[in-house]
């Protein structure tokens, strides 16, 4: 059963006049009238839009269970809000999409990515929930100082010259978004989640930061 909220929004989405399936993928006969019925109008695709729900939700289920080593201390009902959400917004993401499916795989593999992604998300989100956050540079020197302390004198130097690159080369920003994404495995949702920004964002910082410290690097390498 949907949750209230998951409920209005589905209302809303408007349903695919013409699936876009490819002629040379024709649909077998379960993928076809999963289409057709989620394709009808609001009101007359809701026993299909309910059957979903439920082969979603089911899917969610079974991929917080395989993630359960990661929350052992997660009280089993959380885990079910959890689970429901994950299939709340499949749905809602499922139906969004319908026109995309092109049919190389049966739609109910198809469909099971969206909640299996939905349930991953909300896993990782879970199990950061509470947590601090490093975002200080100086984790990297303590960390290149301990492995300098056991590394051979090249692989030291390549060491002391990236803790110099992320001191000289790059914004604040990019500091604290690479040392929490590389050095602390900060999800990257998470991450976005905690300062109040997109995915699409921190993996723009990401990538100019390490640009930059690449270009740091090889203009060190240089001299």
């Amino acid at each position: 059963m949907l949750t209230p909220g998951a409920g209005a929004t589905v209302g809303r989405v408007e349903p695919a006049r013409e699936p876009a399936t490819d002629a040379h993928l024709p649909l077998d006969v379960v993928s076809r009238s999963w289409v057709d019925d989620l394709g009808l109008p609001p009101g007359r695709r809701d026993e299909a839009v309910a059957r979903l729900h439920a082969y979603l939700l089911r899917v969610a289920r079974f991929e917080l269970r395989r993630r359960r080593v990661a929350f052992r201390s997660v009280p089993r009902g959380e885990l079910d809000d959890l689970a429901v959400q994950a299939a709340d917004d499949a749905l809602v993401a499922v139906l969004r999409k319908l026109p995309t499916y092109r049919g190389a795989s049966r739609f109910t593999t198809w469909a099971a990515k969206f909640a299996i992604l939905e349930a991953s998300v909300k896993a990782r989100r879970r199990t950061w929930h509470g947590r601090e956050i490093m975002f200080e540079p100086e984790v990297w020197d303590r960390f290149a100082g301990s492995a300098s302390a056991s590394a051979g004198v090249e692989h030291s130097e390549q060491l002391n010259a990236i803790r110099d690159g992320i001191r000289v080369a790059l914004t604040p920003h990019q500091r604290e978004i690479l040392v929490a994404a590389a050095l602390n495995d900060v999800p990257i949702d998470v991450l976005a989640d905690r300062l109040g920004t997109t995915r699409g964002a921190i993996y723009k910082t990401l990538h100019d930061a390490r640009r930059n410290l690449r270009a740091h690097l090889a203009k060190m390498e240089a001299v």
